[in-house]
């Protein structure tokens, strides 16, 4: 699994490649921690278009980092899923608590961020 990030006005963008799963977890958990923290964030927009495979422990991550941005009194969505990757995000019951977007643009733009980008670091 590969994270990138970027700040985006008061958003956290983050663009995952690879799987997300048991052994990717852990550090998509701690790095999305790191950065929410470091930027000062409160949204936060994750970008699936590279996603090819999400198991239990992928989703358990996810629906953490949901929680951590709820209670921070911001936002989570997600955007350009894979087709089998939507699809078990919708049989998880994962898209009755978190919004999909076709683009990244377009989930900025719901969660009203600024389109020009402030920050990023590539890890």
């Amino acid at each position: 699994m590969e994270l990138t990030t970027e700040k985006v006005g008061e958003c956290l963008v983050v663009h995952v490649s690879g799987e997300l799963d048991l052994a990717t977890a852990p550090e998509f958990r701690s790095r999305i921690d790191a950065d929410l923290d470091r930027y000062r964030c409160r949204d936060l927009v994750v970008d699936f278009a590279e996603v090819g495979f999400v198991d239990s422990s992928g989703l358990g991550a996810v629906l953490g980092r949901f929680r951590r941005v709820k209670e921070m009194g911001g936002r989570l969505a997600v955007c350009r899923p894979v087709p089998h990757v939507h699809r078990l995000l919708e049989l998880a019951g994962v898209l009755r608590l978190i919004r999909v977007y076709d683009t990244v643009q377009e989930a900025l733009a719901a969660l009203g961020s600024k389109p020009a980008v402030v920050g990023g670091d590539k890890h």
